[in-house]
């Protein structure tokens, strides 16, 4: 018989428990239901809408770090130890204070209300909200913006808060009142949290070791989580839940036992060595494609682009490869880039190719007693090209019909070296094998170009469903990589033999263009 222990947190500057909360009842759940503070709402349930935001807190190298989620999919007991905010508590938590001296507003409108935070205190003043029910998730993700920019002295810029709220949806206000107070917080009196009250607070909730008949398991080293996973092959393996919650949530599953990995140190690590980037398992998306930033500047709009934020400073990297969704947009990435994954046991550890890791739809070949702890990604090489595209209905917080990867090494008007990963195109993420050796090796080229893509249509026998059809998805993949070449010619590219896309001929069609 497994029990839960006591789920604690800080929360208005007061320390939280709460008894008997089941491993798989929702952030949302304990919220809404069982405390009754119902100013997060409840949308679409799968971490979409961003309606349901709120901001957790960390400590993290003595200082706080803040990161907004999606509470509808976020596990509850995935909070132990940390701070909560939600959007009734931004006036009245006694931690978030105004910050000696307050610089004067500059805006020449006067507080709506007395107490307002100034992420709250915007919205109004920009007028960012009509029907109301999306602006408490805004007001928590421009709340993360605050602490993370303005309290560090750093402006928030439009292009910042379209990025940070990739997340929330609003479908009455239009974006450009909430966008304009995003850049409004900045200049109305400072408010921040008081971290040096926080943070012994974060201190004294150290987490007790775990009994062995714990349902919600969260091991703080890799040794106890290894030997964990050994005892309870059978307990739900859980990071960031930006998948399990959706069973939960969608699929109405219920978990009598989880094992989260996101406290084990070592899989929050990242670094360098012997040439190869190492991103521990549990590091949150939004730190893993910074990583991988720094080093291929090219990923900034497909990392962009990889769902909202609340979902990205939730899930991990770990998650999202060893969950092996066709249209999972890490794996192709990590594909071309050559990567490797590292599954560890008390066995031992053992290393493969990423792309050998699935032998079927969400299948793949980690055992019952193993575990994904990190993911090794060779460093760039000189001379190497690398393209990541993603196409899908909408530009942000969308799901793939077609994400290609392609990193080529090109020298003296010849392809070297070719690596290519494809998702949304098989029943796994996959690796072009017969478009790179169409590749490698031959001249770069028109017609190699041409060859190559008729290789890449016939690799591939897509599905047809919502997202598109499989004869759509074929053309996309060749268009990509016409689109590859293009864009490596500069303007003295030569034509392709290919119809213009519709939405390009519309263009050239107009009359001022005719003129």
């Amino acid at each position: 018989m497994t029990t839960s222990r006591p789920l604690r947190f800080i929360r208005r500057g007061q320390p939280v428990t709460l008894a008997h909360v089941p491993p798989d009842r929702t952030l949302l759940e304990v919220l809404r239901e069982d405390l009754g503070h119902t100013g997060t709402k409840e949308g679409c349930g799968e971490g979409d809408c961003g309606a349901c935001t709120v901001v957790l807190g960390e400590a993290v190298d003595g200082r706080v770090r803040y990161r907004a989620v999606n509470s509808c999919i976020r596990l509850a007991h995935s909070i132990d130890g940390l701070a909560l905010w939600t959007v009734e508590d931004l006036d009245q938590d006694p931690l978030v204070q105004p910050a000696p001296p307050a610089p004067p507003s500059s805006s020449g409108a006067p507080s709506s209300a007395p107490g307002l935070h100034p992420a709250q205190e915007a919205m109004v003043q920009c007028h960012g909200s009509q029907c109301g029910f999306c602006t408490p998730g805004f007001v928590m993700s421009l709340f993360g913006m605050y602490q993370n920019h303005v309290c560090q002295g750093r402006a928030v810029t439009r292009e910042q808060a379209v990025h940070d709220l990739s997340g929330n949806l609003c479908r009455c206000t239009g974006y450009r009142p909430i966008l304009d107070a995003a850049e409004r917080m900045a200049a109305l009196p400072r408010m921040q949290v008081d971290e040096a009250q926080l943070l012994p607070q974060l201190a004294s909730l150290a987490k007790p070791a775990p009994t062995p008949d714990d349902a919600y398991l969260a091991p703080a080293t890799l040794a106890e989580l290894l030997a964990a996973r050994a005892a309870h092959p059978t307990a739900q393996v859980v990071a960031g839940a930006t998948d399990v919650g959706l069973w939960i949530t969608k699929q109405h599953r219920q978990f009598a036992q989880m094992l989260d990995v996101t406290r084990a140190q070592e899989l929050r690590r990242i670094g360098t060595q012997g040439g190869r980037l190492s991103i521990g398992a549990a590091v949150p998306l939004a730190d893993a494609f910074d990583a991988l930033q720094a080093h291929w500047p090219v990923l900034h709009r497909f990392a962009a682009r990889f769902a909202g934020l609340p979902v990205r400073n939730s899930g991990t990297l770990g998650g999202n490869v060893a969950n092996g969704s066709p249209i999972g947009d890490s794996m192709p990435l990590l594909i071309a880039l050559g990567a490797s994954v590292v599954l560890a046991s008390l066995r031992g550890e053992r290393t493969l190719a990423l792309e050998d890791l699935y032998t079927g739809y969400r299948q793949n070949v980690i055992a019952p007693d193993e575990l994904l702890v990190r993911i090794e990604v060779p460093l760039p090489a000189p001379g190497e090209s690398l393209a990541a595209y993603k196409v899908s209905k909408r530009f942000d917080d969308d799901i793939s019909a077609v994400c290609l990867v392609l990193n080529l090494d090109i020298a003296d008007g010849r392809v070297r070296h070719a690596r290519i990963g494809a998702g949304g195109v098989a029943a796994t993420p996959a690796r072009a094998r017969q478009t790179e050796a169409a590749l490698a090796g031959q001249p770069w080229t028109v017609e190699t170009v041409e060859r190559a893509a008729a290789a890449l249509q016939a690799e591939f026998q897509p599905i047809s469903d919502m997202r598109a059809s499989g004869e759509y998805r074929r053309a996309v993949l060749a268009g990509l990589l016409r689109r590859f070449w293009l864009e490596r010619q500069g303007p003295q590219a030569v034509p392709l033999p290919v119809p213009l896309p519709i939405p390009v001929l519309l263009e050239q069609l107009r009359p001022e263009a005719l003129a």
